[in-house]
């Protein structure tokens, strides 16, 4: 599932480390859904397009490969 969680991230300056410490997963959760090798469970989606405060499709596009 192709995702914008880096370029999200980027535009806050944060870390892999400090985006997992706010949504409580390891640093290596979010490194695997970056690099597509991880789809996260739809709660976990949930609150990353909470965070980033947009709709979770604007973020996971299941239909597009990269």
């Amino acid at each position: 599932m192709n995702n914008h969680v880096r370029e999200l991230r980027g535009e806050q300056s944060w870390s892999q480390a400090d985006l997992a410490e706010r949504l409580d997963v390891s640093r290596q959760t979010i490194n695997a859904i970056e690099t597509g090798k991880y789809d996260p469970s739809l709660p976990l989606a949930f609150k990353i397009a909470q965070l980033f405060g947009r709709p979770i499709e604007s973020i996971f596009d299941p239909g597009s490969s990269t």
